[in-house]
């Protein structure tokens, strides 16, 4: 799948369309491969027992496959998710940024099929799974 959005055009299209998004995410790479996505953690995304909470997870999971359909199918700010499913395989690391690995599956006319790897940054396990589904909007 061709790049058309590289990395400084998505940060463009956040800060222009969701700028209430921007100060929490960062956008480490867009590759041929996908796009790698951090959540920049702070308190506000812990809960109690010291760990990344899942509403915190799901959100990195969901803007890192927005911006993936973004950076092939070029700015359509009404890509909506569909589905989501999130494994959750071990604590995350309290004070790490969480990083995601997001790869598109299938990228279709109206379906898009994304899979997320999330690690605690500089660890190797990975700490959760997700799939995501989102629609894309009609030309």
């Amino acid at each position: 799948m061709q790049i058309v959005m590289d990395k400084g055009s998505l940060e463009a299209f956040l800060i222009e369309h969701f700028p209430q998004v921007g100060p929490e995410f960062a956008i480490d790479a867009v590759t041929e491969e996908g796009i790698r996505v951090r959540l920049l953690t702070d308190d506000k995304h812990l809960r109690p027992g010291g760990t990344i909470s899942g509403p915190s997870m799901f959100a990195l999971a969901d803007v890192g496959v927005y911006l993936a359909i973004l950076s092939r199918i070029g700015p359509k700010a009404l890509a909506v998710t569909t589905n989501c499913s999130i494994d959750f395989m071990r604590k995350p690391v309290a004070g790490a940024d969480l990083v995601a690995d997001v790869r598109l599956l299938k990228l279709g006319r109206v379906l898009a099929v994304g899979d997320v790897l999330m690690r605690s940054n500089g660890e190797g396990e990975p700490v959760a799974r997700a799939s995501m589904t989102y629609s894309i909007p009609p030309k």
